[in-house]
């Protein structure tokens, strides 16, 4: 429960320094169809995009009406499929998923105070990686 509490914590710091930030705040479903088409190779599609995040074709088509409007986002018609309408990526929603990244980096940030907690944490892995690496080559030779 401690893990997810934390999770939920980076979260929030990052979310609540992006609405504070003076641009655009995104909704979830907005924001996930940022991900999807900047985090996934293209092509992208209205339909395919409705799939993936198990939500209807209207819903993507207002998600993208703002996210067009915003410059974050832009459809083109399939030149081979008329019917298929593609989503790209552009230089500005690149530039905003990037200053997003840095906030939840620094969410991240380990305090100066945690870090010896940290660095203890990875000793101890550290020895018990090795114990069992030293366990595994005892045994080798006894199972060959």
């Amino acid at each position: 429960m401690a893990r997810n509490l934390k999770a939920l914590g980076l979260w929030r710091t990052a979310l609540v320094a992006s609405v504070r930030q003076d641009g655009p705040d995104l909704s979830a479903r907005q924001m996930a169809i940022m991900l999807q088409v900047y985090l996934t190779d293209p092509p992208h599609t209205v339909r395919g995009l409705a799939g993936m995040l198990n939500i209807s074709k209207p819903a993507v088509t207002r998600a993208l009406d703002r996210l067009s409007l915003l410059g974050f986002a832009k459809r083109k018609r399939d030149t081979e499929d008329k019917r298929n309408v593609l989503v790209q990526r552009t230089v500005k929603g690149s530039v905003f998923l990037s200053d997003f990244a840095e906030l939840v980096i620094q969410a991240g940030a380990v305090a100066p105070e945690d870090m010896a907690t940290v660095k203890a944490e990875e000793e101890v892995a550290a020895a018990a990686k090795a114990r069992l690496e030293a366990a595994l080559r005892a045994k080798a030779p006894a199972d060959a």
